[in-house]
């Protein structure tokens, strides 16, 4: 069988006066053995319609939505949308079809893609679709054919390493619009926290949540790959005969050590580890044993196999909880861990599964990366089921229940109370979103750039510190003082998109070294003590602990002036030594300067 490309399908939508939204053309068909024209839904994307053609689109000649849908069968792979929607006069028309009643017709070409290129996804589609629209004459499909060959065969050996992946996402204007609150919606995230973004029209939204999180390393990139894993809703009754459904222990499998290591073999560029399997399409962590070589997204590996961890006997709301973590469950219902517990995470879990009777022979294992070595060790502990590179990034944050919904259709809505949903970071253009406060945690209202924290005891652990005040200041003064700078434009380096990237991975990465410090209890003040002592409690959290991360004893974080022969900044904290060439010696963040492989990102 020939190996398809990225692109998975292209889908038009339109509004029917009497049905409402739905698919009217697909290329090739969403449901294999029907015609391009057919208005039938696999199960899993029934949600596709009201996606693609938003809510309230009406109000607007043209928009743009990025979302997410699920995996089809099993496969573990999101499925990432881009739809362009316009509107047409109907008179303007020049072939009128019977059932065009109205004065308008709307309509949306879609793009469902394995790759998140959401900026250069868009970008090729609004081309397409302006000029589908232009043809007055929506019968004319071959445009949209040869829209299908051309992606796939110009994208078809994109790198998902380098700026493509953040086109149309600006980091710029958010810290424009949002100043020292960006680090707020940074740590909110951080918290698996119910984050709800609202403005309309579509475009503005979606571009603000993603590009929050392209604020995150490595998150668009290869961490939002299990970040849609919710049933749609059928009937009351089914839901509740599914709950009784819980998956058994035996049906449940590990990969081998061996299975692991033949696996990250091909390990690329960047020291990055697969957990599962080693091509792009095949980034998968649960597969059904049961189904055939390719799934039903068209995704398989390079050599034509899949690897396989997990075998649900079927999806079910219990087993999204159960399934939380690939290890004991026990240790997430542990709510207050001490410190001490998270010295040797891994030997711990392995002689929980001894003590009831099963080998560590069955744990899941991670192949990681030696520091200053080119071999690899296993190394026993959680699975986040992400492509990580050697300090653990992306962190596992859309994983396990908590969804990344850059747009949400009103028949969604259920999602934010589904019981198997742990959290969410969602976008909506409708105000019944807003107003059921109760259903979140956080609203951003995009619009005023206001975060509204419901609850008094997350707010106060939200409250910046002194060292956080003096990374937003440091954020928002570069990028103001810049703002006028017209051969800046976002792509220059200080006070640019990639700067302000730089500076929130630096963050990061200073965190995680933190966390790592013997008596750290001074250094983890600086992130604020009540916050790190939550964010120890997160499923992302756990899971980057109980694997080791080498790379990460390169990181340093300096606290005396005397250590670098006190040279201090501005602020008269102490600065690094660096490469001139690199990038500057100018201080954010108080005593937290980093430093990895001798490169200080400021």
């Amino acid at each position: 069988m020939e190996k398809r490309g990225p692109v998975l399908h292209i889908v038009v939508v339109g509004f029917h006066h009497k049905k409402g939204c739905q698919v009217e053309f697909s290329y090739p068909p969403l449901k294999p053995g029907e015609g391009h024209d057919s208005h039938s839904l696999p199960e899993e994307w029934k949600y596709l319609p009201f996606l693609a053609l938003p809510d309230g689109a009406h109000n607007y000649q043209e928009d743009t939505v990025f979302f997410h849908l699920p995996p089809r069968c099993g496969d573990r792979t999101t499925v990432y949308g881009v739809s362009c929607y316009r509107q047409i006069e109907a008179k303007a028309l020049k072939v009128r079809q019977a059932d065009i009643t109205r004065e308008t017709v709307q309509k949306s070409v879609c793009v469902l893609s394995q790759l998140p290129l959401y900026g250069l996804l868009q970008a090729k589609l609004q081309l397409i679709t302006h000029a589908y629209f232009e043809e007055k004459d929506f019968s004319q499909i071959s445009i949209l054919k040869e829209l299908y060959d051309h992606m796939n065969s110009s994208l078809g050996n994109t790198s998902l390493e380098g700026s493509q992946v953040y086109l149309g996402l600006s980091p710029r204007d958010l810290v424009l619009h949002f100043r020292h609150k960006v680090l707020i919606l940074f740590k909110l995230i951080l918290l698996e926290k119910k984050v709800l973004f609202y403005i309309s029209p579509v475009n503005r939204l979606v571009g603000a949540l993603m590009t929050v999180l392209s604020l995150f390393p490595g998150m668009i990139e290869h961490g939002l790959s299990d970040c849609s894993q919710y049933r749609p809703r059928k009937s009351i009754s089914e839901d509740a005969g599914l709950q009784e459904n819980t998956p058994r222990l035996d049906d449940y499998v590990s990969v081998s050590a061996a299975d692991a290591s033949n696996a990250n073999l091909g390990m690329g560029k960047g020291d990055r580890k697969m957990e599962g399997d080693n091509s792009l399409e095949g980034q998968k962590a649960n597969v059904p044993f049961s189904q055939a070589e390719k799934t039903c997204n068209g995704a398989q590996s390079s050599n034509g196999t899949m690897q396989r961890l997990k075998v649900p006997s079927r999806a079910s709301p219990a087993s999204s909880e159960s399934d939380w973590e690939t290890l004991d469950p026990s240790i997430l219902e542990e709510s207050n861990l001490k410190e001490g517990e998270h010295e040797n995470p891994a030997s711990e879990q392995a002689g929980n599964l001894r003590s009831k009777g099963l080998s560590s022979e069955g744990l899941p294992i991670t192949v990681q990366p030696q520091a200053n070595t080119g071999h690899t060790v296993l190394v026993q502990g959680l699975v986040s089921g992400l492509e990580e590179d050697q300090y653990g990034m992306p962190l596992a944050i859309f994983t396990k229940g908590y969804l990344c919904l850059p747009y949400m259709a009103l028949q969604q809505h259920h999602l934010l109370s589904d019981v198997t949903v742990r959290g969410f970071v969602a976008g909506a253009t409708n105000i019944l979103f807003r107003q059921q406060k109760h259903l979140s945690d956080a609203i951003v209202e995009i619009e005023d750039a206001h975060v509204q924290i419901h609850d008094p005891e997350l707010r106060k652990i939200l409250n910046p510190t002194t060292a956080d005040l003096r990374f937003s200041d440091y954020l928002v003064k570069h990028v103001t003082e810049n703002r006028d700078d017209v051969f800046l434009d976002g792509t220059g380096w200080e006070g640019g998109d990639e700067w302000i990237r730089a500076q929130f991975s630096a963050y990061l990465h200073a965190l995680l070294a933190a966390v790592l410090q013997p008596d750290n209890e001074k250094i983890l003040s600086d992130f604020g003590t009540g916050f790190v002592t939550a964010w120890k409690n997160t499923h992302n959290y756990r899971v980057w602990n109980s694997n080791k991360h080498p790379a990460l004893a390169e990181v340093s974080l300096l606290e005396e002036p005397s250590q670098v022969q006190n040279q201090q900044c501005h602020h008269g904290f102490p600065l690094s030594h660096t490469q001139p060439k690199v990038l500057g010696t100018k201080c954010w963040f108080g005593r937290m300067l980093l430093t990895i492989s001798g490169a200080i990102f400021l």
